[in-house]
């Protein structure tokens, strides 16, 4: 790999012992702190040591979804790129196959980085991934992106804004944004507001509003609703699905 070619989106501070090197830590990424609303809300789902265990099964993983996936991903993954020259960052881990079906789509001297904030969450997707993938996994808050301006040909959210509450969902938006060169593509897959027959509407809404109490809000509003002023008149396509109950948005960096 061009290590050249890499230099502009190494992240901003490094360091550590040789033990966290080997372990694949900094000193940087073992001083972030887990916020608290994941803790909260979402650290049985995937914090605690033993959420990889149950949820990382790709039964499951489609039965949460509905069904939907595998057509899901594929729409993630068609919209990122038959191929992914250059730098393109994964902003979060996901169960499932989402991120080495992205690898597979990386040519030599390329790389896909992916961050995420959980240590249980990473140590999973580099079990997960295949050796030499050309995969960087580091430790990071979304919102806080410890990368230089304009360093990403590509950006993918993938499920992740339902989970946020909003100073941390706009953030996460405006730091995408920043890390994406000009006229890149941010792709978001994300709930949506179904159509008002939808019966998923009476059937799974209020359960999931118990377990994910900031999903309402993309039941509620546009995703640009989030966005920073510069970007609101950005998205290049939406796509809904599953009579409009999760969405492809696209937005130009």
């Amino acid at each position: 790999m061009n290590s050249s070619a890499l230099e502009h989106v190494e992240p901003l501070a490094a360091g550590g012992t040789l033990a966290d090197r080997q372990a694949g830590w900094t000193q940087a990424e073992a001083g972030i702190e887990i916020p608290r609303y994941l803790r909260k809300h979402y650290w049985a789902f995937y914090g605690h040591p033993l959420a990889v265990r149950v949820f990382e099964r790709p039964w499951l993983v489609n039965l949460i979804l509905w069904g939907w996936y595998r057509a899901l991903g594929n729409a993630a993954v068609n919209e990122m790129g038959e191929s992914l020259p250059g730098q393109s960052l994964q902003v979060a881990c996901v169960y499932g196959d989402l991120t080495e079906r992205l690898a597979e789509r990386v040519p030599e001297g390329s790389r896909l980085d992916v961050v995420d904030v959980l240590p249980a969450q990473l140590a999973n997707l580099r079990a997960k991934l295949k050796p030499g993938a050309p995969v960087r996994v580091m430790r990071m808050n979304s919102a806080d992106l410890q990368f230089r301006d304009a360093s990403y040909d590509r950006v993918l959210l993938f499920f992740l804004l339902h989970e946020m509450p909003v100073e941390v969902r706009i953030k996460t938006l405006s730091e995408a944004l920043r890390v994406a060169k000009p006229g890149a593509k941010v792709v978001l897959v994300e709930f949506a507001r179904p159509v008002p027959w939808h019966p998923l509407r009476f059937l799974w809404h209020p359960p999931l509003w118990f377990l994910e109490p900031f999903a309402p809000d993309l039941w509620r509003n546009p995703v640009e609703t989030w966005l920073p002023p510069s970007h609101r008149d950005r998205i290049v396509s939406r796509e809904t699905f599953f009579g409009g109950f999760y969405q492809k948005v696209v937005i130009e960096a």
